[in-house]
């Protein structure tokens, strides 16, 4: 598309066709030797995922918090969402702790790297 046609486009089909193609990118993906499987995730979610795990923060509930990510975030191979939601409390009262915190950190942090490089510039 060159800058021309995108003159004559919407405002908002341009930045919701950014966000598309970031969605519609490659997985990556983090093998954790703790559990013994790959998890696979995007480097971005929506920011309805985002406020979801933000509020939890914000209410002191960082446990819930760090699950959130891992239940909104972890996809397997095909994309699919790797757990449910009703997943929430076996994670809460299940699941090492440290293992949680480790994969968590992996997926909220996926696009950190590409964020502090934009804000150098």
């Amino acid at each position: 598309m060159t800058d021309s046609d995108k003159q004559t486009q919407p405002a908002i089909d341009i930045i919701t066709g950014h966000f598309k193609n970031k969605l519609g990118g490659d997985l990556l993906k983090y093998k954790c030797e703790d559990w013994g499987i790959d998890i696979y995730y995007k480097a971005t979610s929506s920011l309805a995922v985002e406020n979801r795990i933000m509020s939890l923060q914000q209410q002191n509930k960082t446990a819930e918090a760090l699950i959130e990510s891992i239940v909104s975030k972890a996809l397997n191979k095909d994309g699919d969402k790797m757990f449910k939601t009703s997943d929430k409390a076996t994670f809460l009262h299940e699941v090492d702790p440290q293992v949680i915190i480790k994969v968590a950190t992996v997926l909220n942090n996926a696009n950190a790297e590409s964020v502090e490089t934009i804000e150098k510039n």
